[in-house]
């Protein structure tokens, strides 16, 4: 039985048309990538993955629980075994990192205070910061605060672990370090990792599978290699970062070409 199953999902804003009807089975343990260019449905599949917004129609199934239906006690349940990293680490500034990461233990559980130390420190350590607990996070740098926003993920030892665009504004060596520490966080911890991401290098690094989005639909969903090698149009243009020639794209070209002209006409 798949840890998330997502049925006939249909998300609309105002109106419009986000997600299609999507269908998606993610296995326990495994890495599953949702990619697709910005705009594609991404974040909005990861908010009902997580139970923060309510579909139009469809179900998400976590752990045998339809999250879109259940009680607000199953589903709070239900988060509990989740850990969610967001894109910009949403760390508390007043906190330092050591009570970043306490946090969810002291709300949601009554372990002893040096029970609570301890296992900040593994938290932290897992993550390369065991020596930087006692900064503040804008004392760190955006690489430093994405690993502690990563350790405050796991801090309840959830089963699915959440990115969302976790290379996102980081210098490629920084974030190859962290596409690392997503690797060894699931072979340490078991975890079922879901990552939204439109960064290639680190989608193919890191994924077992990769779903591939397009205006709400899922182009393909498959292994590395088997969206590497698709001759999808659409999934051919995003992997090969060809430039989309729409006739939006074609007009704003052509009046730039008559101005250029003009200029020199002018001269």
């Amino acid at each position: 039985m798949p840890i998330i199953s997502i049925r006939d999902l249909v998300v609309e804003y105002g109106g419009r048309r986000i997600l299609n009807g999507l269908n998606l089975d993610i296995e326990h343990g495994e890495t599953m990538v949702l990619l697709g260019a910005s705009g594609s449905g991404k974040s909005t599949l990861l908010r009902q993955i997580i139970g923060l917004e309510r579909p139009l129609a469809g179900s998400v199934s976590v752990k045998g629980t339809d999250i879109v239906r259940c009680s607000p006690a199953e589903l709070k349940r239900v988060r509990r075994s989740i850990g969610v990293a967001f894109q910009s680490a949403a760390l508390f500034n007043s906190l330092t990192v050591e009570d970043n990461v306490a946090l969810p233990l002291r709300e949601h559980t009554s372990l002893a205070p040096s029970i609570i130390e301890m296992v900040v420190w593994i938290k932290l350590a897992a993550v390369g910061l065991a020596d930087f607990g006692k900064l503040y996070p804008p004392e760190l740098s955006g690489g430093m605060r994405k690993r502690a926003a990563v350790a405050r993920a796991t801090a309840l030892d959830p089963e699915i672990l959440v990115f969302d665009e976790p290379s996102a504004g980081l210098d490629p060596i920084v974030a190859a370090e962290l596409d690392e520490v997503i690797l060894v966080l699931k072979r340490a911890f078991q975890m079922t990792v879901i990552v939204v991401t439109h960064e290639l290098p680190s989608a193919f690094r890191i994924a077992d599978r990769i779903a591939m989005l397009y205006q709400g639909s899922f182009l393909a969903v498959g292994t590395k290699d088997e969206i590497r090698s698709s001759q999808h149009p659409r999934i051919r243009q995003f992997l090969d970062r060809a430039p989309d020639k729409s006739e939006h794209v074609r007009f704003i070209q052509a009046h730039m070409e008559k101005y250029l002209r003009s200029e020199e006409v002018s001269r």
